[in-house]
């Protein structure tokens, strides 16, 4: 089975200093939708890893973030696609959840889920946190630029083995294209 794990803020959607808080502000970026459907269409499997502290701080509840996830699994549909899971951290930074990343809570949840090793699993985002979250595991990290991607790369200090790319676009062609198996 070949799955990929997508950050959803900066990957999928424009992400937003303020949060994204309801379904009008949750806008998708360029050909992510796109993406998503060119992935789904060559036999992979789509899970969305998301950390919504808003729903923590307050600044959103449950009803708004289904909302905004069924806009996301509506419009990827419509473009051809399906996401296959979403999965996330509700909790504040200073929780301490292990679900949040840039602990690998997530992606471990997610590799158990689907029956896969965590190791075979490549991740995409957009910050350092979900870079760090797969590689702790030794999987595949794989920064876009969209979204606080040319920021993160800019900072440097990417996990090794870290992969470039303009958008989720061309990672989802770059995915396709080495992992054909």
């Amino acid at each position: 089975m070949k799955l990929v794990i997508l950050d959803r803020d900066g990957v999928i959607n424009h992400d937003r200093d303020d949060f994204v808080k309801n379904s009008m502000e949750w806008v998708p970026l360029p050909r992510s939708l796109d993406a998503i459907a060119m992935l789904t269409q060559a036999g992979w499997h789509v899970v969305v890893a998301t950390n919504q502290s808003g729903l923590g701080r307050g600044l959103f509840d449950m009803h708004a973030l289904n909302a905004m996830h069924e806009k996301m699994h509506h419009l990827a549909h419509k473009a051809g696609g399906r996401i296959d899971a979403v999965f996330f951290c509700p909790h504040k930074p200073e929780a301490g959840c292990a679900c949040r990343k840039p602990l690998p809570g997530m992606v471990l949840d997610i590799a158990e889920r689907f029956g896969l090793r965590p190791d075979s699993l490549p991740l995409v985002g957009d910050s350092l946190r979900d870079l760090q979250a797969v590689a702790a595991v030794g999987g595949l990290p794989i920064l876009v630029r969209t979204g606080k991607g040319e920021a993160t790369l800019a900072k440097g200090d990417l996990p090794p083995r870290t992969l470039v790319f303009d958008d989720l676009y061309v990672a989802a062609e770059y995915l396709i294209r080495h992992h054909a198996d």
